[in-house]
């Protein structure tokens, strides 16, 4: 028995980011509404895929970005042990951090260009050779120098599972769908931090630095074995599948935004007309996707660097490096140090702790997850089937305030030396927020642009590195200068109040902005390298 197509005639209105989604007899919906982007018949489109095939591939390569990201900043409880290893300052040993972390989102530079040119699956399945190299290499290394090179290799190596997991997310899953799958990636990339915790109890077992390494390989090496089976390529030309001009092939531009013309014949089953076979298992084994000529790769580079200028994506890149420099590097780099030292003088081991934090912020924010889909679904309905990109915006209210006042009680804390609970506190705060500032400006950029969407991910994986970077760089040095209550609770939560306050701009004004840039240069330039109309 064939497997059930889905249908829609679902289209995107003139505005980019503003979709008519009333169903048409006989199409298939989510929340009601007509599905989005419109998928053509052809059991071989990743949106037309088996929910476990979908679920699975998000699994993996959400898992690989808690792996990752755990690897970056995991070892934070062994900034100590490494100053005296190697007779280094703590700055010095804390940028065995940094510089890794600046590599992770410098490499995007590279591995996104790669995956557009032959395929989402041969460059996850290299990005994961490199990284499986670079932490076992960190296993064995002995010097300081050694070490970062090392760590530099498993940073840039592993730098694709930052724009992959949104790029696959946008290849398989419908519009209505895509908050609450970004929300699983962000837990995973965010959970990353949770690694410290083990980092730490590893000493406690009394065992080296190095096992946390070969922990980290074991799994990694696990992780590939799992993507060569089950990630098969998600690139697709769905507007050569649905105009039926050329063959169904892996191109990178994947023509998420149809014509109206298209819309029609995609949602509709024309009597007689062939669907193709559904390819091999061995077929989705290839380890080589289909090299696209049309895919300029140094250009994609270059004109990455414009999405700076896109306030959508902008506002993206704030949201991540602010919270990633805050929540990843500057608690990771100044709990252990408060929490070994008087008053408090817990044991190296338990430094990680902190962690504790993270799992308990995360945890009270996943179950709100799918809530951007929702009220963006309740407002589409209350809008006539009309759906906006602002809509899903209204979630992050609560975190707006939260989050600034999290890190203003972790700072007063630190610079008082306050009872240890506030820190957790102020952590859970942080954390809480993050995951909705991480998960909804993420989902909303990607909604309201027409744009090359792996070209954004670019400038935002970018951006949010070297801002992080810039937070975390110099973190101890300018605390023992000026305190922890004016460069956490005024500097930094300062600096994270008036990004989160941003959400206010959007929510009033999005539209208008999305308007403008529209019929900006801005637009044109990057709307000249896609197909048909860019992935939404």
């Amino acid at each position: 028995m064939a497997p059930h197509l889905v249908h829609s005639h679902a289209h995107e209105e003139d505005l980019p980011g503003t979709v008519n989604l009333n169903p048409a007899d006989g199409d298939d919906t989510g929340y009601g509404q007509a599905l989005f982007p419109v998928p053509a018949d052809d059991p071989n489109d990743p949106l037309q895929w088996p929910n476990f095939k979908k679920t699975m591939i998000l699994i993996i390569c959400s898992f690989y970005s808690f792996l990752a990201n755990a690897a970056l900043i995991g070892p934070s409880p062994y900034i100590n042990i490494w100053a005296e290893e190697f007779d280094i300052s703590q700055t010095d040993a804390s940028q065995l951090v940094s510089y890794p972390n600046l590599a992770f989102g410098f490499g995007s530079l590279i591995f996104v260009p790669l995956y557009l040119k032959i395929g989402r699956r041969p460059v996850l399945l290299i990005s994961l050779v490199v990284f499986c190299v670079g932490v076992i290499a960190s296993s064995q290394c002995t010097t300081y120098g050694g070490l970062m090179a090392a760590r530099i290799i498993h940073g840039l190596g592993s730098s694709v599972c930052e724009a992959l997991p949104v790029q696959l997310v946008n290849d398989i899953f419908f519009l209505h769908e895509r908050g609450e799958r970004i929300g699983y990636y962000t837990v995973c990339l965010c959970l990353g931090t949770f690694a410290s915790l083990p980092a730490g109890y590893i000493l406690a077992g009394g065992y080296g630095w190095q096992l946390f390494f070969y922990v980290e390989f074991a799994f990694g090496a696990a992780l590939l074995i799992l993507a060569f089976f089950f990630v098969e390529e998600t690139s697709y030309d769905r507007e050569a599948a649905v105009l039926g001009s050329t063959p169904p092939s892996n191109s990178e531009n994947d023509a998420e935004k149809t014509s109206d013309a298209m819309v029609e014949q995609a949602s509709t089953n024309l009597p007689g007309s062939a669907t193709p076979p559904r390819k091999s298992l061995l077929e989705t084994l290839s380890l080589w996707g289909r090299i696209d000529h049309d895919v300029p790769f140094f250009l994609t580079m270059t004109r990455s660097f414009t999405y700076f200028l896109v306030p959508q994506a902008l506002w993206v890149i704030a949201s991540f490096g602010i919270n990633i420099g805050l929540l990843a590097l500057a608690y990771s780099y100044t709990f252990p140090i408060l929490i070994t030292s008087p008053p408090y003088n817990w044991t190296v081991t338990n430094s990680g702790l902190f962690a504790v934090a993270a799992i308990v912020g995360y945890a009270l924010a996943i179950p709100f997850t799918s809530s951007s889909d929702r009220l963006a679904a309740y407002l589409t309905k209350r809008n006539n089937g009309i759906r906006e990109a602002e809509m899903r915006l209204g979630v992050m209210l609560p975190a707006m305030v939260i989050g600034p006042a999290g890190i203003i009680l972790y700072g007063f804390t630190a610079e008082k030396s306050l009872h240890w609970a506030l820190y957790y506190v102020g952590g859970v705060m942080s954390y809480f927020a993050a995951y909705f500032y991480f998960t909804f400006t993420l989902a909303y950029a990607v909604d309201s642009y027409q744009s090359n969407s792996s070209e954004m991910l670019i400038a935002m994986n970018l951006g949010k590195q070297a801002i992080s970077f810039g937070f975390g760089l110099k973190l101890l040095t300018w605390v023992m200068e000026s305190g922890y209550i004016v460069v956490v609770s005024g500097i930094f939560g300062g600096v994270l109040l008036a990004n989160n306050l941003l959400l206010l701009v959007f929510m009033v004004w999005g539209k208008r902005i999305r308007r403008h840039m529209s019929s900006t240069w801005l637009a044109r330039l990057h709307s000249s390298n896609i197909k048909g109309l860019a992935s939404y």
